[in-house]
């Protein structure tokens, strides 16, 4: 397992600073991850818990989000009605009510429990609007994101065997065909 966990953060910390770069994210800014470690091995989501998948995604963001300031949400799965983990001071700095639950492997997730395990202060909250996201087994984390969810390509099209799709949000645009619009928010 240790060369396939090698080749899996390998491919999650390429990704995450791919998205930075393409999504213009800065120091504050938050990324949601849902992240299926039985897609990761090949297994159908949610069939195939492998903590050790989960732990090498987690230890190929989290020192590129540290580095940049960006903080981390981990999206639980569906048996924690895909409540989210993030630390304690980006909650509140959000305003965001903190829930009480433990991500496991088989409730939450491998990748949530990885996350709860590895912030210094983590909390659970049921809801939040992240500035980007990353997909990783089709988790479906876009009722995590800001509107409007603009997809991202990058050169990772796989996290192990799951399917990885990224996003970043920009501002809605309004006004109609007179409007301008200003550049750096798109």
């Amino acid at each position: 397992m240790e060369g396939i966990t090698e080749i899996i953060r390998s491919e999650a910390r390429q990704a995450v600073m791919e998205l930075i770069e393409a999504a213009g994210l800065e120091a504050g800014d938050l990324i949601v991850i849902g992240c299926s470690s039985s897609e990761i091995l090949g297994e159908r989501i949610g069939r195939g818990s492998s903590p050790a998948a989960a732990q090498a995604v987690f230890d190929g963001v989290y020192p590129v989000l540290e580095r940049y300031g960006i903080e981390l949400a981990a999206q639980c799965c569906e048996h924690l009605n895909r409540a989210l983990i993030l630390e304690r001071d980006a909650a509140a700095k959000r305003q965001l009510p903190i829930v009480n639950v433990l991500p496991m492997p088989k409730a939450g997730g491998s990748f949530a429990t990885a996350v709860y395990e590895g912030l210094k202060n983590p909390v659970a909250v049921e809801e939040l609007r992240a500035d980007a996201g990353m997909d990783i087994g089709d988790t479906l984390i876009g009722m995590h994101l800001k509107q409007v969810a603009v997809p991202v390509r990058v050169s990772v099209k796989r996290i192990g065997r799951a399917n990885l799709v990224c996003a970043r949000t920009r501002p809605k645009y309004i006004g109609g065909e007179r409007a301008q619009y200003q550049d750096a928010l798109r």
